[in-house]
Protein backbone atom coordinates (compact mmCIF):
# COMPACT_ATOMS: atom_id res chain seq x y z
CA UNK A 1 0.00 0.00 0.00
CA UNK A 2 1.01 3.47 -0.80
CA UNK A 3 1.29 6.12 2.00
CA UNK A 4 -1.32 7.98 0.50
CA UNK A 5 -3.54 4.60 1.10
CA UNK A 6 -2.11 4.85 4.39
CA UNK A 7 -3.64 8.05 5.42
CA UNK A 8 -7.14 7.40 3.88
CA UNK A 9 -7.59 4.26 5.49
CA UNK A 10 -6.55 6.18 8.77
CA UNK A 11 -8.52 8.96 8.15
CA UNK A 12 -11.38 6.90 7.55
CA UNK A 13 -11.13 5.04 10.80
CA UNK A 14 -10.90 8.38 12.82
CA UNK A 15 -14.08 9.47 11.00
CA UNK A 16 -15.85 6.16 12.22
CA UNK A 17 -14.29 6.17 15.84
CA UNK A 18 -15.40 9.86 16.05
CA UNK A 19 -19.17 9.07 14.72
CA UNK A 20 -19.25 6.46 17.17
CA UNK A 21 -18.15 8.05 20.18
CA UNK A 22 -20.52 11.13 19.13
CA UNK A 23 -23.13 8.55 18.99
CA UNK A 24 -22.38 7.20 22.22
CA UNK A 25 -22.12 10.77 23.79
CA UNK A 26 -25.60 11.43 22.67
CA UNK A 27 -27.24 8.30 24.00
CA UNK A 28 -25.25 9.04 27.15
CA UNK A 29 -26.48 12.23 26.93
CA UNK A 30 -30.37 11.84 26.32
CA UNK A 31 -29.95 8.89 29.08
CA UNK A 32 -29.18 11.59 31.87
CA UNK A 33 -31.80 13.86 30.27
CA UNK A 34 -34.22 11.18 31.51
CA UNK A 35 -32.80 10.52 34.79
CA UNK A 36 -33.24 14.40 35.12
CA UNK A 37 -36.89 14.37 33.67
CA UNK A 38 -38.03 11.67 35.79
CA UNK A 39 -36.76 12.95 39.08
CA UNK A 40 -39.05 16.21 37.91
CA UNK A 41 -41.73 13.74 37.51
CA UNK A 42 -41.20 12.09 40.98
CA UNK A 43 -39.97 8.74 39.72
CA UNK A 44 -36.82 6.88 41.56
CA UNK A 45 -35.18 3.93 41.46
CA UNK A 46 -36.10 1.13 38.60
CA UNK A 47 -38.87 3.23 37.07
CA UNK A 48 -36.12 6.29 36.64
CA UNK A 49 -34.20 4.04 35.24
CA UNK A 50 -37.19 2.44 32.68
CA UNK A 51 -38.58 6.40 31.84
CA UNK A 52 -34.41 7.07 30.91
CA UNK A 53 -33.99 4.31 28.56
CA UNK A 54 -37.57 5.66 26.67
CA UNK A 55 -36.09 9.07 26.23
CA UNK A 56 -32.87 7.54 24.93
CA UNK A 57 -35.98 5.24 22.63
CA UNK A 58 -37.03 8.34 21.48
CA UNK A 59 -34.01 9.35 20.03
CA UNK A 60 -34.51 7.22 16.87
CA UNK A 61 -37.61 8.32 16.00
CA UNK A 62 -35.83 10.91 13.51
CA UNK A 63 -32.64 12.66 12.91
CA UNK A 64 -31.71 15.24 15.35
CA UNK A 65 -32.62 15.69 18.61
CA UNK A 66 -36.20 17.90 18.59
CA UNK A 67 -37.50 14.31 18.93
CA UNK A 68 -36.23 13.82 22.43
CA UNK A 69 -37.14 17.53 23.10
CA UNK A 70 -40.75 16.48 22.31
CA UNK A 71 -40.78 13.19 24.24
CA UNK A 72 -39.44 15.02 27.56
CA UNK A 73 -41.69 18.21 26.87
CA UNK A 74 -45.02 16.43 26.59
CA UNK A 75 -44.19 14.05 29.44
CA UNK A 76 -43.25 17.03 31.54
CA UNK A 77 -45.94 19.40 30.88
CA UNK A 78 -45.62 22.66 32.53
CA UNK A 79 -42.70 21.72 34.94
CA UNK A 80 -40.16 22.49 31.92
CA UNK A 81 -40.40 24.50 28.65
CA UNK A 82 -38.68 22.39 25.10
CA UNK A 83 -36.04 25.61 25.76
CA UNK A 84 -35.39 24.70 29.27
CA UNK A 85 -34.73 21.03 28.20
CA UNK A 86 -32.67 22.25 24.87
CA UNK A 87 -30.67 23.75 27.01
CA UNK A 88 -30.09 21.00 30.23
CA UNK A 89 -28.71 18.94 27.03
CA UNK A 90 -26.63 20.89 26.05
CA UNK A 91 -25.17 21.14 29.44
CA UNK A 92 -25.22 17.43 30.05
CA UNK A 93 -23.56 16.88 26.58
CA UNK A 94 -19.87 17.62 28.18
CA UNK A 95 -20.84 15.63 31.30
CA UNK A 96 -22.00 12.42 28.99
CA UNK A 97 -18.80 12.84 26.80
CA UNK A 98 -17.10 12.92 29.67
CA UNK A 99 -18.10 9.69 31.33
CA UNK A 100 -17.45 7.85 28.08
CA UNK A 101 -14.33 8.92 27.78
CA UNK A 102 -13.73 7.76 31.74
CA UNK A 103 -14.79 3.91 30.62
CA UNK A 104 -12.31 4.07 27.85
Amino acid sequence: MSTFDDRENAFENKFAHDAEMRFKAEARRNKLLGLWAADLLGKSGDDAEAYAAEVVRADFEEAGHEDVVRKVAGDLGAKATADDIRTKMAELLPIAQQQILDTL
